[in-house]
């Protein structure tokens, strides 16, 4: 197929919009791919749909390879479904809620799990239907709270999402590690940098949980991975190495101490080391020897608050993603001065265990606190600590929560190395859902033996237009986009550049050759200078780029690679075929 320049919609920009702040969102919207209609909305224009197209392709053709059937539901739902997994008050604000002319409730779909689920039950009664995998290419909407980045986090983005269905345990796995391996085959051929992690399911649920993240400096998700062993997870997801349990006899008691001004855990270790501690004769104190208590209150969806109490290191700050992952469906929110106020128990940095367990407020610690460890801590009274408290003897919290921030350097959980961070763009997530979804529609068939039995459920999901940013994300350079030839909204540019007539004829008998053996040809047609042709070609980015100048006259035209930045002649009289050879990658 032939597109002259001349006749497409497109509107190149010289400068960058003001609101962008990655380069994927600078490019995609001075390249004339994207334009902006509202905070997190965009158009898509001919050359963002076309390499949005190829990417769905590649989804689509990969997933029919592991036997996925495409359906397509509705983006707009009732409530009745999502009020049934209680997911209509879990997604909290970023659920866009409407009601139609009677009043009745409905949401733009931000995930499709209830409906494959009612869907599936309404059709299929044996278990002679299953094993099956339905997924869908469609649009969704999350109300994000600050939309940014452009199509890398907006309101309204496209997703492939796939679900299987199966009647135990080892097909749910069976369907689990096919679509792995089909993730890993797309974003392969998408030309990818990514990591495969090991993630937690928030507010999708089940048991075992994997992100696809794209490597990116720019990326919202951090994680970390050992380069010894391989291992590799989302920060939410890390388990903290646990040391062993210490013996509690013959320690020495606790003993409180007045301590003037030390609300901080720097305030408290410059007090214990002037403090000449019998403890910590011959050694410095560090904060990692204290004990901060962060208090928070948590909801349960549709509950009350209520205080919760964790206990951490003081060498180590809550990570509020951590915390938030662990907490999951629960909200939380950090104390005020008013929630201090109703609870006078609760001395503002002097905070301990005991005022906690003893006015019954929940107390979950890090893993590192474990029996046998001695800690300075708040001694519930202002200017006052308490030095020795050993976990297991004066206090015995109610369980451990992995909410303490995890750093380059800490152990990783396989023992094999230690964990160094990065930054990534999720563009993919796997779940073994189970039977959460099936239970909640109580989605039974009759089995082998003529008995219910209850389905079982994975989720897959791709981000796909968040893809065409990733991809822009990792191949671009100075001077504008470069497409890797599996996405790329054509495959070769031909730019004239020589107002000559004959050049303009052979440039055109050139293109009309590439379009007979297949190739997608842009062809800048236009009647603009040389200089301004060459920079929309290198903005634009196309794989292959050729160009009909000069060296027309001596019985050349200019191939260049726009990927690796190589140039060289072809000879005219060979122009079609070698060009042709080189896009195939012959």
């Amino acid at each position: 197929m032939i597109t002259r320049m001349s006749e497409l919609f497109l509107r190149t920009l010289r400068e960058d919009p003001a609101d962008a702040e990655v380069p994927s969102h600078k490019l995609l919207i001075r390249a004339g791919y994207v334009r902006p209609v509202g905070p997190g909305i965009y158009s898509w224009l001919p050359l963002g749909l076309r390499v949005l197209r190829r990417i769905e392709r590649i989804v689509r053709e990969e997933m029919n390879a592991i036997g996925g059937q495409e359906i397509l539901l509705p983006a707009l739902l009732p409530r009745a479904a999502y009020e049934t997994t209680n997911r209509w008050t879990e997604y909290g604000d970023t659920l866009f809620r409407l009601q139609d002319r009677r009043n009745n409730d409905y949401l733009l779909g931000p995930t499709h799990e209830e409906i494959f689920t009612l869907t599936v039950k309404g059709e299929y009664s044996s278990y002679k239907d299953f094993p099956v995998i339905l997924y869908q290419v469609q649009t969704k909407y999350r109300d994000e709270a600050r939309p940014r980045a452009g199509i890398l986090r907006g309101r309204e983005f496209v997703m492939k999402d796939s679900y299987s269905f199966d009647v135990d345990d080892d097909g749910l796995k069976t369907a689990y590690h096919a679509h792995r391996e089909a993730y890993q085959r797309i974003f392969d051929r998408l030309g990818v940098r990514y990591v495969i992690v090991s993630a937690v399911s928030g507010a999708m649920g089940g048991s075992a949980s994997e992100e696809f993240l794209a490597e990116s400096e720019v990326g919202e998700d951090t994680f970390v991975r050992c380069l010894e062993s391989g291992y590799a997870a989302n920060v939410e997801a890390v388990v903290t190495h646990t040391p062993a349990e210490l013996p509690v006899d013959g320690q020495a008691p606790a003993q409180v101490y007045d301590t003037p001004d030390a609300p901080t855990i720097a305030t408290l270790v410059d007090w214990a080391n002037s403090a000449q501690l019998p403890q910590f004769a011959g050694r410095e104190v560090g904060a990692a020897d204290t004990l901060k208590n962060v208090l928070i209150k948590v909801r349960q969806p549709g509950g009350d608050w209520e205080l919760l109490g964790v206990g951490v290191p003081g060498d180590r700050e809550v990570d509020e993603k951590r915390l938030g992952a662990a907490l999951e469906p629960a909200e939380f929110a950090m104390l005020d001065d008013a929630d201090f106020a109703k609870n006078p128990f609760l001395v503002k940095g002097y905070v301990g265990p005991k005022a906690l367990q003893d006015n019954g407020v929940r107390y979950l610690v890090d893993p590192r606190v474990v029996t046998g460890t001695a800690w300075i801590t708040g001694a519930d009274e202002p200017n006052k600590h308490v030095v020795g408290l050993v976990a297991g003897r004066d206090f015995t919290p109610d369980g451990t929560i992995e909410a303490a921030e995890v750093r380059d350097g800490d152990p990783s959980p396989d023992g094999a190395g230690v964990l160094t961070s990065a930054r990534g763009i999720e563009i993919g997530h796997i779940f073994q859902l189970g039977r959460k979804y099936a239970d909640a529609f109580n989605a039974d068939v009759l089995g082998e033996d003529g008995k219910p039995v209850r389905l079982t459920m994975g989720s897959y999901g791709i981000g796909v237009s968040r893809l065409v940013a990733v991809i822009a994300e990792q191949q671009h350079d100075e001077l504008g986009l470069r497409w890797p030839s599996s996405v790329a909204p054509f495959d070769v540019q031909v730019v004239v550049a020589n107002k000559d007539d004959a050049a303009r004829a052979g440039a055109t008998e050139l293109v009309a050759g590439l379009d007979r053996l297949g190739h997608d040809v842009l062809f800048d047609d236009r009647k603009a200078s040389p200089g301004v042709k060459f920079k929309d070609a290198e903005l634009l980015g196309m794989p292959w780029v050729v160009v009909v100048g000069r060296g027309w006259a001596d019985g050349v035209v200019e191939l260049r690679n726009r990927l690796t930045g190589e140039k060289r002649d072809v000879a005219v009289d060979a122009a079609v075929t070698e060009i042709s050879a080189a896009i195939s990658g012959a």
